[in-house]
């Protein structure tokens, strides 16, 4: 048992790595079942165009779907251009105000693809057939030689013609795991980077930054709680009016301004702790201070807070 809430401790703590690495693992076996079983070199003319839509396309749909099922991406577009204001929202001015704030995002929705775009390098199917269909490599092989032209678009499907090509060019399976290895190490090389720029730049100190996170998980939980008593409060009001025919009771509940308030993105201001938009709502006088609308924009340290609020409640 004690090792069941040792291994259970270890996974909260690294819930973001693991995350990512069985994001990673799962797209690692798509590729593999991909390219073992659905992808077929055409060995033709159309080579280049094939090789190049299972190594890209399948990348940029996961993309796609990284920005999906990520919670923050709704939390800022959610209400952004309510019916009152959407002669004045302009697409292009909620692009340059959330530009910022979306990079985060971005960074996480790139683990997917970046992750099939390089185990497909590794395994060189798709860049080989890909690669022997461009005309910039046969020429760069065959310079002027009509023969080897023909030959290179039926290398994928025959190992044995490399040897009548060019004994001198490197083979299009070690370009492949070469260019494989580099974006590997440079996507390592950055996010390590990328990491200890935001830590630097974090405007509060780790052990602050720990209790802060304990701070939203149970502020979430408690919303959580209190959300479906009140919710299943008011539903059971209706209901007996309802079935009744009787007037309801008074019953508070937030209006529509008070959810406004507090789903605003999470800005943070040095000379206030407030560890969340409800805990600023509260201590603002419910929002209606002038102190509730200051703030410095959201630091990319403290991109969490957003981030575990919208998570938590499964949007």
């Amino acid at each position: 048992m004690d090792r069941l809430h040792k291994a259970l401790d270890f996974c909260i703590r690294h819930q973001t790595i693991l995350g990512y690495s069985i994001v990673s693992l799962l797209t690692a076996a798509s590729e593999h079942i991909f390219s073992s079983v659905v992808f077929k070199c055409p060995c033709n003319s159309k080579n280049m165009l094939y090789g190049s839509v299972f190594l890209i396309v399948p990348a940029f749909i996961l993309f796609l779907l990284g920005y999906m099922v990520n919670a923050r991406t709704w939390r800022l577009l959610t209400g952004s251009c309510p019916p009152e204001k959407r002669c004045s929202c302009s697409p292009w001015g909620v692009c340059a105000r959330y530009g910022l704030v979306l990079l985060p995002v971005t960074a996480k929705a790139s683990v997917a693809p970046l992750t099939w775009i390089a185990v497909a390098l590794l395994r060189a199917s798709f860049y080989e057939c890909a690669a022997s269909g461009s005309s910039l490599i046969k020429n760069l092989v065959c310079k002027d030689r009509q023969e080897c032209h023909n030959l290179m678009v039926k290398l994928p499907c025959n190992e044995k013609l490399s040897e009548k090509i060019s004994s001198e060019f490197l083979a299009l399976q070690a370009q492949s795991q070469l260019i494989g290895w580099f974006l590997i190490a440079s996507i390592m090389t950055v996010a390590l980077i990328s990491t200890c720029i935001s830590r630097c730049c974090s405007p509060v100190s780790y052990l602050q930054l720990k209790f802060w996170k304990i701070y939203l998980k149970k502020e979430q939980e408690l919303f959580e709680i209190k959300a479906k008593e009140h919710a299943t409060r008011l539903a059971e009001i209706n209901m007996n009016c309802f079935f009744e025919a009787t007037d309801p009771a008074p019953f508070q509940t937030p209006s529509n301004e008070d959810w406004r308030k507090v789903s605003f993105l999470y800005t943070f201001n040095s000379q206030e702790q407030y560890y969340s938009m409800i805990h600023k709502y509260i201590n603002t006088n419910r929002g209606n201070s002038i102190r509730f609308g200051e703030g410095d924009q959201n630091p990319p340290g403290l991109g969490f807070v957003d981030e575990v609020n919208a998570s938590e409640s499964g949007f």
